[in-house]
């Protein structure tokens, strides 16, 4: 099948998936009343949120970005999946970027200040920017405002949880993290964390001294991982190592969503798949994705592409931060031939950035079905395609690793789970997915 050229500067239009930039508008709820443990989650696009962007770019400039901003975070889950260190380095995985992907509004100190910090299934421990902090935004946690902060030394037994602390005393436990154009200096510190209508007391987390670069998350970083500093491992006895999380569509109204902690409440007819444990890095939840199905066909696609492997760090793993879902190229390049077989001879392909399977006339989809043990996906089509706001262009939205990215690693990413609710139930090592509307 010949391609035709990329989308031209003359094409382009307003992408409906990045930029639903209406203001704040009657009927909309930006601020639920609040119920114990279920948070609201904001994309950072959302009209609710302060993060959103002003500007109105082209439909191509915004997906060229996000697959950008994908790269990166591709990047920094490989280098997670292979590292051979067991101990959490305080930083966001989505923090390789200038913003996070869905915040929520957390409380910290005594009495409480406000932030709106990025959650990250792939990253551990929580930081927040520290009034005095050099290079951070101007929203930053007044320690010295809160009666129940304190700093911890080095006796303090989480010391011993920091990648390589570079100063030790019995005052601070300091560390600097680099990630991308950034470096981090910061304090382990402890204060009250109020999410929804639950207070953790003497929550462990990292106090922003000095940050240069801009991809720290503005208001900081809430860890969903299952590492030692990590929410679930902080609060087990509140929580039980359990949360869902629903993401929301770019259609709904206010692009916002839910995050629900411990088991109560969570759903009961619910398909499960097994989480696999990668013991150089535990925080990444790996699943057994055994197959992919392309209309009614089963894709002729090599076991070794997902294989699940944890001194290689293959696999495959769901992570909010990621935009698109990434496949290793042996995995993916069966899929998208596929597609386009089903897609018809008469259809004409075009590209535009790293997807290589766009149609500019009206087309009929076939449907797409991950394939977990235990589990079948099946997606609805906003889930695997992405419209111009004309509805002119739609497009494939996944791709296959970047020719300069060396992973092994498959990533079910966000959109391919917006609405539906994602459950983590550690305990009985157990991931599940159910269809919900997400609001």
């Amino acid at each position: 099948m010949k391609a035709s050229n990329p989308l031209t500067l003359s094409n382009m239009i307003f992408f409906a998936f990045a930029l639903v930039f209406i203001s704040t508008a009657q009927g909309q709820t930006c601020d639920k009343p609040q119920q114990a443990s279920t948070l609201q989650v904001f994309h950072v696009n959302s009209p609710c949120s302060p993060f959103r962007s002003q500007n109105h770019v082209s439909w191509e400039e915004s997906v060229l970005q996000m697959q950008s901003e994908d790269k990166s975070r591709l990047q920094y889950l490989s280098s997670l999946a292979v590292a051979k260190k067991s101990v959490v380095p305080i930083a966001s995985g989505r923090g390789i970027i200038q913003s996070p992907t869905y915040v929520v509004r957390a409380m910290i100190g005594t009495p409480p200040q406000t932030f709106l910090m990025a959650v990250d299934t792939s990253s551990d421990a929580a930081w927040v920017p520290c009034s005095g902090c050099i290079g951070c935004p101007s929203s930053t946690f007044a320690s010295e405002k809160s009666t129940s902060y304190k700093t911890l030394g080095c006796q303090a037994p989480q010391c011993k949880q920091v990648l390589n602390p570079t100063t030790c005393t019995a005052i601070a436990c300091s560390f600097n993290t680099t990630y991308g154009g950034s470096t981090v200096a910061a304090n382990l510190s402890q204060d009250s964390l109020k999410l929804a209508l639950d207070v953790i007391p003497s929550y462990t987390f990292g106090c922003i001294q000095k940050t240069t670069g801009n991809s720290v998350p503005p208001q900081g970083l809430l860890g969903l991982g299952r590492g030692p500093l990590s929410l679930l491992s902080q609060t087990q006895s509140l929580y039980k190592s359990t949360f869902s999380y629903c993401l929301p569509s770019y259609k709904s109204p206010n692009f916002s969503g839910s995050l629900r902690l411990g088991p109560t409440a969570q759903p009961i007819r619910i398909k499960y798949t097994q989480l696999l444990k990668n013991p150089r890095r535990s925080s990444l939840y790996y699943v057994n994705l055994v197959a992919i199905k392309v209309g009614k066909k089963i894709v002729d696609i090599p076991a070794s592409a997902f294989a699940f492997n944890p001194t290689t760090g293959a696999g495959t793993v769901f992570d909010s931060g990621t935009t698109f879902t990434r496949l290793v190229q042996s995995a993916y390049i069966p899929v998208r031939n596929e597609f386009r077989r089903r897609m018809g001879k008469t259809a004409t392909v075009s590209s535009l950035g790293g997807f290589d399977t766009c149609y500019n006339v009206p087309i009929t989809i076939p449907s797409i079905t991950f394939m977990f043990s235990g589990m079948n996906v099946t997606l609805p089509q906003d889930n695997f395609l992405i419209h111009s706001s004309s509805g002119s262009t739609t497009c494939l939205a996944m791709a296959g690793a970047p020719d300069n990215v060396n992973s092994v690693l498959n990533v079910i990413a966000s959109l391919q789970q917006q609405n539906h609710r994602v459950l983590f139930d550690v305990p009985n090592s157990r991931l599940g997915v159910a269809r919900e509307t997400c609001t």
